[in-house]
């Protein structure tokens, strides 16, 4: 079983090594593959109006995290974004999605008009197919805006969807 709730700063201890080991793969994130763990604190713990939350199975571990809120402020603020990690030895649990559907359910209920994602990797696979099933397009790829450690300069999608 695993359920979602709101993390707390007592969370971060779990979220972290997560948050580094993305970051050191080099993916699926612009992160530096050494990011500083204050760095990636500030970066991934987001303050109000946004949440974050922690994927959690019955022992209460942490699989994943998820950060959401405004994807811009005053005038744009209107529109959502968020972003996901989930722990490699929790990928294909469902997890992703689980994350997926309460940011989506978060963003209704806040009151959003629709949710933006600004980067997502193009060879990301398993993220746009994810993305894709929960509703959202692709409406647009930068392209070679990524540097991938294996595949090279790769496009990175601008995902949307309408609430």
């Amino acid at each position: 079983m695993i359920s979602i709730r709101r993390a707390t700063d007592a969370d971060w201890s779990a979220i972290w090594p997560i948050v580094q080991e993305v970051a050191e793969a080099g993916e699926t994130y612009s992160l530096l593959p050494d990011l500083p763990e204050d760095d990636g604190r500030s970066i991934w713990m987001e303050p109000p109006p946004g949440q974050v939350v922690v994927a959690v199975d019955e022992s209460g571990a942490v699989l994943g995290s998820a950060k959401m809120g405004p994807n811009r402020p005053g005038p744009g603020s209107h529109v959502g974004t968020a972003s996901f990690m989930v722990a490699p030895a929790a990928r294909g649990r469902g997890v992703g999605r689980l994350l997926g559907e309460y940011v989506v359910q978060w963003h209704r209920d806040e009151g959003y008009h629709s949710i933006q994602f600004n980067a997502v990797v193009e060879t990301n696979a398993a993220a746009v197919v994810l993305w894709k099933s929960l509703g959202f397009n692709v409406i647009g790829t930068v392209p070679e805006a990524f540097r991938h450690p294996r595949d090279g300069l790769v496009g990175l999608h601008v995902m949307y969807l309408r609430l």
